[in-house]
């Protein structure tokens, strides 16, 4: 038996728990939410990273939705609780294949009929417009983490590609933690800056996620872990989800994606743009400067580095897809997963430790969550503070 057989065998037991999906948004940007122009029932090869038969190719079991909005939108908000009700559109629509998942023993049962358990994450504090009212009601709606920012700083928290504003998070920064912590909402630290990471490491009571996060040792880029928070994560009982986005993973590529963003910006484009124009403009880049080509090995030393800093049960995977124009070679879509783990195995790799990174852990850290909130509950009831209460 290969390796990569082993690797799907492994998979049919304990898929893939994948962090970080970005498909609400595509469809939102390609089709306005029209699940007819992008029936993922069928392959989407030429549109998406993301179709029904690839996530099942893949080994995948679970999927953190991303519910992600812009940073500079006004309207973050209602554009979040759009991508909440695409979510939900799909899984009305697919029933046989996918399955809401709201806790720990939802992912557990969705496995068990043979569906993919479906959670969602908000990206961004933005998302809740300073109102913890307003992440109350994400929770209720199915929202299981918040990254606490994207690209850009909010009020109470510093992103790790913005310039530092509270040094990390502002007393409300702390309360969104806390009351994160009191409903069961998952901490996610990607995104953030690294002083954000360890203040929110110090702040709260449950376990935290990377939902799409590599090693800042092994390819140092701001959105990546420094080893010391690593080092943490053990205490935490956290989770980092290694992902696959060249320009996270690959330094070459760090280098490149920095001379490509500018370059799309002098033409006039946000630097995230992917419309026809803005790729038209990027594909003329890379003509004359070669694209470096991150591949599966890439990915692996990531997960080589970050089990030797924080142990294999702190580990998990967070592909990115449909959240990135770009992937490494061997993991171009959602099929990839089973060529990593084969990589792994590879590498010496226990199947213990597999099932670990694929499914038990992720599993463990939001039933670990729910455990916190069940006690919290008992002991203090929502917050109402904003801002202005504690930042002044």
């Amino acid at each position: 038996m290969t390796s990569l057989d082993q690797a799907r065998a492994l998979l049919r037991e304990f898929p893939v728990v994948d962090g970080h999906n970005d498909l609400p948004w595509a469809l939102r940007e390609q089709v306005r939410y029209d699940l007819d122009a992008r029936d993922i029932a069928g392959p989407q090869h030429a549109h998406l990273h993301t179709d029904i038969p690839r996530l099942r190719e893949g080994g995948v079991g679970a999927q953190f939705w991303s519910v992600y909005v812009r940073s500079d939108l006004p309207d973050a908000v209602p554009s979040t609780l759009e991508q909440i009700d695409c979510v939900r559109q799909l899984i009305d629509r697919y029933p046989a294949d996918l399955r809401l998942a709201l806790t720990a023993a939802d992912m557990e049962a969705a496995r068990a009929e043979g569906r993919i358990a479906s959670l969602m994450g908000a990206e961004g504090g933005h998302s809740i417009a300073g109102s913890l009212g307003t992440l109350r009601g994400l929770y209720e709606l199915g929202v299981r983490y918040m990254t606490l920012t994207h690209n850009d700083n909010v009020s109470w928290a510093d992103s790790a590609t913005d310039e530092p504003k509270v040094g990390g998070l502002s007393e409300f920064g702390r309360e969104v933690v806390r009351e994160m912590n009191r409903l069961g909402m998952l901490v996610d630290l990607s995104h953030v800056a690294a002083t954000t990471m360890r203040a929110a490491l110090d702040t709260t009571a449950a376990p935290v996620i990377f939902s799409h996060s590599s090693s800042r040792a092994v390819c140092d880029h701001p959105r990546n872990i420094p080893d010391d928070v690593l080092e943490r994560l053990p205490a935490n009982g956290g989770v980092a989800m290694v992902t696959f986005v060249p320009k996270f993973v690959l330094q070459a590529a760090v280098d490149w994606t920095a001379a490509a963003d500018e370059n799309l910006r002098a033409h006039g484009f946000h630097h995230l743009d992917s419309s026809d124009e803005a790729m038209k403009v990027h594909h003329a880049f890379e003509e004359t400067h070669p694209r470096p080509i991150a591949t599966v090995s890439t990915v692996a030393d990531h997960l080589d580095h970050m089990r030797e800093v924080a142990g294999v049960d702190h580990l998990g995977i967070g592909g990115d897809y449909d959240g990135t124009t770009f992937t490494p070679d061997g993991l171009a879509d959602v099929s990839g997963y089973p060529n990593l783990i084969a990589e792994l195995l590879d590498r010496g790799w226990s199947t213990t430790d597999l099932a670990k990174l694929t499914w038990q852990n992720a599993v463990r850290v939001l039933g670990a969550a729910e455990d916190v909130a069940r006690d919290l509950r008992t002991r203090r009831g929502p917050s109402n503070a904003t801002p202005e209460d504690l930042d002044g």
